[in-house]
């Protein structure tokens, strides 16, 4: 692994109208979190809380894969039904294929939720990640939901645990990891209609991921004000942007989702459909997803590098995204990066299958900012200076089809050994 290389999210310079604030998902009005270890796992937090004070609008996206694990199933009937006043997600066991008694589980993980926090069982969304194909052990989920709820907005104190004194936000966000190696969360704070307005979240993803969505969960709240159709647009626009955009292994997993909380305590009017307040609101959002996205990618199963895949002079935003995917979706070229092998065949092989129609004879691609292939063929180039532009912790691969002016932008990481060693004993 590259010595310079960290798992913990790239530091990205926010849009002038974002603030970055600490809390994450506890960073708005009206929210707090815990996460606890009840026992799924055997030493770390496995069960987060998320609760907001007032019942708030949500939206959400979910995975694509037609087999989809009960807690989805439970989330999805619970959003169509009105607001939501919480989230309740445990890791370790993904509680996917599991039948009935999977959706009384999922169900009952709603019910203890509720219960604990004085709401109605269909406020309550449901999340699971691990590993697939095992009833859910609910004496202890049961307890470790009763324990979170107690301890919502402080760490819960547990010395077995790698983060005893964790904030609450920050407790929940390692409660849903599986095999991240760090947590993931962020909030910014900006102006909406002359009102002070928060967005955080906490996010999960480092293995089957790949677009339209894959094994990650996002949960995001904000105590803006916004319509359940408006946000619901306005969250579908982003995720399709950012969490659609990442890839590390091709793998689309059952349990994805992203869920979005506005519980409107900031006192801004409420936004709704083409309220032009309304797109201040989704560039927050693009970023805080886009920065989350970002993080997932570069915290890939056995990762040492970002890989950003640049497709630039396409017809369309859609071939210039397929395109893009292809590439960073090789194990060829992930691996060649890995390699600090300036193997730019690679990369146009890739696009040559994408299925989108170009002449590769007008191609023209860049390792960092080394030109390394010109209208479709080799030109000659400083090869230790190509692969000093791939050593590093972060490594632009950029891609000129010159077919029209549309651009796209997929985010993946190289592939290691350590890639496979960690998916050969995952269940072990």
């Amino acid at each position: 692994m590259s010595a310079a290389f960290s798992k913990a999210a790239p530091v990205t310079a926010p849009p002038a109208m974002l603030t970055p604030v600490a809390g994450g998902v506890t960073a708005p009005r009206g929210f707090q979190a815990a996460g606890v270890h009840a026992g799924i796992k055997r030493k770390r937090r496995d069960v987060a809380l998320i609760v907001s004070a007032v019942p708030a609008a949500a939206a959400a996206t979910y995975t694509t894969n037609i087999v989809k694990a009960a807690p989805l199933l439970v989330t999805r009937e619970h959003i169509a039904q009105g607001p939501i006043r919480a989230i309740v997600c445990n890791s370790g066991n993904a509680n996917a294929v599991t039948g009935e008694q999977g959706l009384k589980d999922a169900r009952r993980m709603a019910a203890v939720a509720a219960e604990a926090i004085g709401a109605r069982p269909e406020q309550v969304a449901v999340a699971s990640t691990g590993v697939i194909g095992v009833p859910l052990p609910m004496d202890k989920i049961e307890a470790g939901i009763r324990r979170a709820a107690a301890a919502l907005g402080v760490g819960d104190g547990d010395a077995s645990d790698d983060g005893g004194s964790d904030s609450g936000s920050l407790a929940a966000a390692r409660a849903i990891m599986t095999t991240d190696t760090v947590p993931k969360q962020i909030a910014v704070e900006f102006s909406l209609r002359g009102k002070t307005v928060r967005i955080g979240a906490i996010a999960k993803g480092s293995g089957m991921i790949h677009p339209n969505m894959a094994t990650m969960l996002a949960f995001v709240t904000t105590d803006a004000a916004v319509s359940p159709a408006a946000l619901q647009a306005v969250v579908s626009r982003s995720v399709d942007r950012t969490y659609n955009r990442i890839t590390v292994d091709g793998d689309t997993s059952t349990n994805d989702m992203v869920v979005v909380l506005a519980n409107g305590l900031a006192g801004n009017e409420p936004l709704g459909a083409g309220d032009p307040e309304l797109d201040v609101f989704a560039q927050a959002l693009d970023y805080v997803n886009t920065y989350l996205a970002k993080a997932i990618a570069r915290d890939g199963e056995g990762a040492t590098k970002l890989i950003e895949v640049r497709v630039e002079g396409a017809a369309s935003e859609a071939d210039a995204l397929q395109v893009a995917r292809a590439i960073a979706g090789s194990n060829l070229v992930k691996t060649a990066v890995y390699g600090n092998d300036p193997n730019w065949g690679r990369i146009l092989a890739a696009a040559g299958r994408s299925g989108v129609d170009f002449d590769p004879s007008r191609v023209d691609i860049w390792v960092g900012d080394v030109l390394v292939a010109r209208h479709g063929a080799g030109v000659p180039f400083d090869e230790a200076r190509a692969a000093a532009a791939l050593q590093g912790p972060e490594v632009v691969l950029t891609v000129a089809l010159q077919a029209g002016t549309a651009s796209a932008v997929v985010w993946t990481c190289d592939l290691t050994e350590d890639y496979v060693r960690i998916n050969a004993r995952y269940r072990t």
